[in-house]
């Protein structure tokens, strides 16, 4: 393993998926979620597949012992993904992945609920913290609900709110996965999935992108795909802790492409909000890269 290689392979993937939500968030006036999906998932197919075949897993990655599996962590991701597009075409991008920050969070509690994970203070603190800060960031938008506000972007915080909790029930569903299906597998039937869920929201006002917004839509595909790959071979040069810590760059990725490609400027309380969410997603990648260590020495006292 080699942690640099690692950390840059990281990086490089969230500058890939900061490119593709600004990509999404330009196509959003002309399509719905569900359309966006549709490209996004449709056209992460050709790096996929290139990446498959230079590691010569494309047999691997089209073998799977849980389909219905593969199902699930389909509908529950594309949800997930729908309704982070849908919070993009409300809101600014540095607020949209501030929220999307509290994913860990919820990763933490159905843990916990679902895995059998113990809770303790360290984590308890921590959710509480993450919570917190996403509180902080989404209350001038939630003041809409009192009548103090534009509703629009109200819906709009609490679509991306529901989508990290979408977004952790994938991801503990992944957990179930590894224990039986390749990683190369995991990604093409996640990929494949989405594309054919998306078709589901048809009836709902697709249109024909045209010019700039349809090569938007192909970039974010191809970019989001890329992306993807990139943050799994990440993993194979590096523990998970120590990945996850290079997230933050997201965020000050998304506030410098935000003001130059939209005018959006985050305001103070935004910027404290997702400085606490931050800390906790840390704080907990941390603890469980401690609890890794412990785990493995007490296996080699045995």
């Amino acid at each position: 393993m080699s942690p640099i290689t690692g950390i840059l392979l990281k990086i490089a993937s969230v500058f890939l998926m900061t490119a593709m939500s600004a990509l999404v968030k330009y196509a959003s006036d002309t399509v719905p979620p569900g359309e966006a999906v549709f490209f996004r998932s449709l056209f992460a197919f050709p790096p996929l597949l290139i990446w498959l075949a230079m590691r010569r897993e494309l047999a691997v990655g089209l073998k799977t012992e849980r389909p219905v599996g593969h199902l699930w962590r389909g509908l529950v991701g594309g949800t997930a993904m729908g309704l982070m597009f849908l919070g993009l075409s409300f809101l600014p991008l540095p607020e949209v992945t501030a929220i999307f920050y509290a994913t860990p969070i919820f990763v933490t509690i159905f843990a916990a609920m679902f895995l059998g994970e113990p809770v303790r203070v360290f984590r308890v603190i921590t959710v509480l913290t993450g919570l917190a800060g996403v509180l902080v960031v989404m209350q001038p938008r939630l003041t809409a609900l009192n009548g103090g506000g534009d509703l629009g972007m109200a819906f709009g915080a609490l679509a991306v709110f529901t989508a990290t909790v979408f977004a952790a029930l994938a991801q503990i569903t992944v957990r179930h996965l590894t224990k039986t299906e390749h990683i190369a597998a995991i990604v093409f039937y996640f990929t494949a999935t989405t594309t054919a869920l998306s078709l589901l929201t048809l009836p709902f006002g697709w249109v024909m992108p045209e010019g700039p917004v349809l090569w938007a839509l192909i970039g974010a595909g191809l970019l989001g795909g890329a992306g993807q790959i990139l943050l799994t071979a990440s993993y194979r040069h590096a523990d998970a802790a120590v990945i996850a810590s290079f997230e933050f760059i997201s965020i000050v990725l998304a506030i410098i492409v935000g003001y130059v490609a939209f005018s959006d400027i985050p305001t103070t309380q935004m910027i404290i909000g997702a400085v606490l969410v931050v800390i906790s997603g840390l704080a907990l990648a941390w603890r469980e890269h401690r609890l890794k260590i412990a785990q493995a020495k007490v296996k080699l006292v045995r």
